[in-house]
């Protein structure tokens, strides 16, 4: 690994726990409860897409939640620059991540043949 990728590596480390304590700073309690799986950022560090687990929300619930992340952003974004003392922070992209439905459907389906296979 080189210098550089472990420098980005550090950066989403660090994001990953500074979103959810500015989520849970926000006045909008809604947005406290929300869960973040992952934070990958471009090379040049200048985006940041904020992967959400979409386990108990419906698509309305995720249509809204969205809609209030990019309204938070700037304030989100301000939160990480004060609290690292960072010259620039990433643009925040927030999204629901499809493929951690998909895994876990995949580790249930497992399960059940793994089960089926033991009852015969």
């Amino acid at each position: 690994m080189t210098e550089a990728q472990i420098k980005l590596k550090r950066t989403e480390s660090v994001l990953s726990q500074l979103i959810p304590e500015a989520l849970g700073s926000l006045n909008d309690k809604r947005l406290h409860e929300l869960d973040i799986i992952e934070v990958k950022c471009s090379r040049g560090k200048s985006d940041a897409k904020v992967y959400i687990n979409p386990n108990e929300y419906s698509d309305e619930e995720k249509s809204l939640y969205l809609k209030l992340l990019r309204n938070a952003r700037p304030i989100i974004e301000t939160y990480c620059l004060k609290d690292q003392g960072w010259y620039r922070c990433p643009k925040f992209t927030f999204e629901f991540d499809a493929q951690f439905k998909q895994s876990q459907n995949i580790e249930d389906l497992f399960k059940q043949i793994a089960k089926e296979k033991g009852e015969e």
